[in-house]
């Protein structure tokens, strides 16, 4: 349904410490650099990293967070370490999460911005 998603930064450069290094596990990469513009993604962009004025305000509570497809659940606990590593903030430690189905694996992290990231796995093992 969606073809990319849009978060506004602060700061890009510490954007793309993050990302380069939170995404690297998945198979996403940096596709587009510019001073004021990230663009993130596999084979396209479909998450655009930009300079903004006001960013999105951090809010636990908004329900707001971005869910990365992941290959298997071994990327999700590199992308969760990459992510504790590089500046952003533990939101959910990686492993199955029954309430959300039987094989539903998930980290959680929350950005250097205060945005909450998930990476996902749906695979067995």
């Amino acid at each position: 349904m969606l073809d990319h998603i849009s978060i506004g930064v602060r700061d890009v450069a510490r954007a793309k410490t993050f990302y380069d290094a939170a995404l690297k596990p998945l198979g996403y990469k940096c596709l587009s650099a510019g001073d004021t513009s990230l663009g993130y993604g596999g084979n396209a962009v479909q998450l655009w990293v930009n300079a903004a004025e006001r960013p999105v305000k951090p809010d636990l509570k908004s329900g707001l967070h971005i869910c990365f497809e992941a290959p298997n659940r071994k990327s999700v606990d590199a992308f969760h370490a990459a992510a504790l590593k590089t500046g952003g903030a533990d939101n959910g430690e990686p492993g199955l999460r029954a309430d959300y189905g039987d094989n539903y694996y998930a980290a959680f992290a929350i950005d250097p911005e205060g945005y909450r990231i998930e990476a996902y796995c749906s695979k067995a093992k």
